[in-house]
């Protein structure tokens, strides 16, 4: 009875539940995208830290890729550099570009390597333009019809992820910020989501996971009344398949977008499985990965049409389509 009284037997419970998800995946890659919430908030960036650690220990090879829009924002607030949106993008002028360059890589990289180091010599830090790992070029954006030059913002068009490949079979936790050279020689900023897809299918790996600031794929999103603050929704889509997705996209909230493409690019590009998980959520990651019943949005392949081969989308060298790097 005392057995029971101190929690023990139910501590045992959860780790016999997690047993066949342990067997599943052990020595799998799985391709985290870290942001929001999870990023910002002190007692979640070190669960996070502590999740993708135990999932090292656990067997698997965790790969993280990181944006950091709010540390950005704040920067450029400080240094008094002008920064506005066009359909979601940041213009980044030459300017911009130099604060989001140091931010990622000389700030939040850093911070990100340092909360899992402090659990053991695992994390490497790097940038996407080590190693040529993203290469990008311009994007521009449609306006009214008008196409708008959005300054150094740049579409993954290769990705060469051998030296990421190298630190996995190193036993290692790659760390990698979301910017890219150019062949132009450029350097340009690239969307988190858009380069944590890019990557996951060339490691052909076995997950994407999308932390983000809502629970998941509403069925039932309301977007935001005018000046109002958020939407809302209530019912959670738990599983959807790659077609499913791609005709809700022009529905979805401008922010929601990104995230579910990401997910849709991976699916397509020969990634079994995609989720987008609500990083406010205390060991989201060992939550989707560990227990039968997962949280969050599961995006797959078309039930009806065979999962796409590991490696599709990828060439021998990790190259990827642009498609995967909409």
């Amino acid at each position: 009875m005392s057995v029971r009284r101190n929690g023990a037997l139910d501590k045992a419970h959860t780790l016999i539940e997690a047993l066949p998800w342990l067997a599943r995946f052990h020595g799998a890659t799985v391709v985290i995208k870290y942001g929001g919430n999870a990023m910002t908030e002190e007692h979640l960036r070190a669960k996070f830290a502590a999740d993708v650690v135990f999932l090292r220990y656990a067997g698997l090879r965790p790969v993280i890729v990181h944006g950091g829009g709010p540390q950005i924002q704040s920067h450029l607030d400080l240094l008094g550099i002008d920064s506005h949106f066009v359909s979601g993008l940041r213009v980044t002028t030459p300017e911009a570009m130099q604060v989001v360059r140091m931010v990622l890589v000389g700030q939040v990289n850093r911070d990100v390597v340092g909360l899992i180091n402090g659990h053991g010599p695992f994390a490497v830090g790097m940038s996407g333009e080590d190693a040529h790992l993203f290469t990008a070029e311009r994007k521009h954006v449609v306006v009214d019809g008008v196409k708008v030059d959005i300054g150094q913002v740049g579409e993954i068009v290769r990705v060469e992820a051998g030296a990421v490949r190298a630190l996995l079979d190193d036993g290692r936790i790659p760390v990698v910020s979301s910017v890219a050279r150019g062949e132009d020689g450029g350097i340009y900023n690239v969307n988190a989501d858009t380069a944590a897809a890019a990557l996951a299918v060339a490691l052909q790996a076995s997950k994407l996971i999308v932390l983000t600031d809502v629970e998941g794929l509403y069925a039932d999103w309301q977007p935001p009344a005018e000046g109002g603050d958020a939407g809302s929704g209530e019912e959670v889509v738990s599983r959807i398949g790659a077609s499913e997705l791609a005709a809700l996209l022009p529905s979805l909230s401008s922010g929601m977008v990104p995230k579910m493409e990401a997910c849709l690019a991976a699916v397509r590009g020969g990634v079994p499985q995609a989720h987008v998980l609500d990083g406010r959520v205390p060991h989201a990651l060992l939550l989707e990965v560990f227990t039968d019943e997962g949280i969050g949005t599961l995006v797959e392949p078309d039930a009806a049409v065979p999962a796409v081969p590991d490696g599709i989308g990828a060439t021998a060298d990790g190259a990827v389509n642009g498609e995967v790097a909409r």
